[in-house]
């Protein structure tokens, strides 16, 4: 069995605070059914051993004018271990990359970026992400608007 498998309580308590990060352990431990005490040593252990890797406050881009996402598929000159680690640490220094993924296929990475305008994309683009050694091709989508946004991974009981 895995060092960190999670039991049904652990699950629930996972659940509980991807939907409200903000709950306090008293409501927590009266959803859950355990008494405060242990209700927050399991808390403080899934954050110890780093199942709830940190607490985030939601923003919506479009409240704060980010109103375009873009999904950029980069494909490099060279995929060695050199070239990967440049372009990855070249990206994540772009406050405008949201997410960045390794991937198989016909592209390296994809990115999600999240700006005001196709000007400012356009911007992003041509003065930043192409100037990132080793870009050979890059290949944009724009969302039209999202269908399903999660945020809570699935505790789901494994099969």
């Amino acid at each position: 069995m895995p060092e960190n498998a999670l039991d049904a309580i652990d699950r629930k308590i996972i659940d509980l605070l991807q939907a409200d990060g903000r709950m306090s352990n008293q409501e927590l431990s009266d959803r859950i059914g355990l008494s405060p005490s242990p209700c927050l040593r399991r808390v403080r252990q899934l954050e110890a051993n780093g199942t709830i890797a940190r607490y985030v406050a939601l923003v919506d881009p479009d409240k704060v004018g980010l109103s375009v996402t873009a999904f950029v598929r980069v494909r490099l000159d060279q995929q060695d271990d050199r070239h990967l680690q440049e372009f990855e640490t070249a990206v994540a220094g772009f406050p405008e990359v949201m997410d960045c993924y390794l991937m198989t296929g016909e592209a390296d990475y994809q990115l999600r970026i999240l700006v005001s305008s196709l000007t400012q994309f356009e911007d992003f683009l041509r003065r930043r992400l192409t100037k990132v050694n080793g870009v050979a091709n890059v290949t944009t989508s724009f969302a039209l608007r999202p269908v399903i946004y999660k945020t809570a991974v699935p505790t789901l009981q494994p099969l």
